[in-house]
């Protein structure tokens, strides 16, 4: 029995760190597609399509058993849907790909830890945590984010040297992949993916009360990823006019369309609510730094002239705000654990004095 548990636990983890290899490697691949001339409007409208195509009917499958007990879909219901389209997918993906563009894969892993510093920001502001500063939980929370946020200004302002310059200009020399963008447009790509992890945030908390209210994630996925895909075609039209930025006229970019449908909007979502539902709610997030090293490796063994000192130390320095982060949330989790535990055993202890007391 113990031997089958490590098992799992080895499989659980081996399979969490090659899902954040492979997102490395699609955000590689999608930033040298967009640098290639791919409308990012367009790539987002046919991937997230592609995915509801796919996850669509698979959901409904999979939720066959509960047919008798079905929630009621509400208006209510509905709207949450409608944010979670346009917030989670349709705004988020916009900034994220755009942010891309003008970026690349590194500054992304580096913004996306702060999702961490958003969700204590959020909770504060909606009240969903106490602001008790004498709580070690808090205190922990806090350092973490002020350490996260100085690692975000480093890696968004500070270019530094290159780590390992190559040897001849590859300006004029044609790339089989792109890694990074020109210096100019990188505070730009900082801000719309600081705005796209933000808008992330508040989508994981309306999706949290969904799936409370809506106790079928996977319906809750589909439904949010066919409105999504709707608001996204609807932006894009608006946006991106030239009816050839809708023709696809490389066999890479399908590729790469295919591929993001279907491990980052299909594959990727469906492993995390597993590993959530199995492991709790910390245990995928504690993988994303992964994406860190990913990201570095490949840029410097097959990208020179792409990686800067400030973009390696800003991001270490988000890494370790992103832990800070995380270890506060599990402890306040324990204090909220010892609280509980002791009102329980309180109430418990209250009848049996009553009880003496009338003897």
């Amino acid at each position: 029995m113990e031997a089958k548990t490590k098992m799992c636990e080895v499989v659980a983890f081996i399979v969490m760190v090659i899902m954040e290899g492979w997102t490395i490697g699609l955000t590689i691949f999608a930033k040298t597609a967009i640098t290639n001339g791919m409308s990012p409007f367009v790539f987002i409208v046919y991937a997230n399509a592609l995915a509801t195509i796919i996850m669509f009917p698979c959901s409904f499958l999979s939720h066959q058993e509960d047919r008798k007990e079905r929630p009621t879909f509400t208006f209510s219901l509905f709207m949450r849907f409608l944010f979670l389209g346009f917030i989670g997918i349709t705004m988020t993906q916009i900034f994220l790909f755009l942010g891309l563009s003008y970026s690349s894969p590194i500054l992304v892993c580096a913004m996306g830890h702060l999702i961490p510093t958003f969700n204590f920001l959020l909770s504060l502001i909606l009240r969903k945590t106490e602001v008790n500063l004498k709580s070690p939980g808090i205190q922990v929370q806090v350092i973490g984010m002020l350490v996260s946020i100085m690692g975000a200004v480093v890696a968004e302002f500070f270019k530094g040297p290159l780590i390992r310059p190559s040897s001849h200009n590859l300006r004029h020399t044609k790339q089989l992949f792109v890694f990074s963008s020109t210096p100019e447009f990188w505070v730009l790509g900082g801000v719309l993916l600081v705005a796209a992890f933000f808008s992330l945030s508040i989508s994981n908390f309306i999706q949290k009360e969904t799936v409370e209210q809506y106790p079928e994630p996977m319906k809750v996925l589909s439904y949010s990823s066919l409105l999504g895909t709707i608001l996204s075609a609807i932006v894009s039209c608006i946006v991106e006019r030239d009816i050839n930025a809708w023709k696809l006229n490389r066999n890479k970019d399908l590729i790469l369309i295919v591929l993001t449908a279907i491990v980052g909007g299909v594959i990727r979502p469906n492993i995390q609510l597993c590993f959530t539902r199995i492991k709790g709610p910390l245990y995928v997030s504690l993988f994303k730094p992964f994406g860190i090293a990913f990201a570095t490796t490949f840029a410097l063994s097959f990208f020179s002239n792409s990686l800067h000192y400030g973009s390696v130390i800003g991001t270490t320095i988000l890494g370790m705000g992103y832990y800070t982060v995380m270890y506060g949330q599990i402890k306040g989790n324990e204090e909220e654990t010892r609280c509980d535990d002791s009102s329980d055993s309180l109430e418990k202890k209250i009848p049996l004095l009553q009880e003496k007391m009338q003897v």
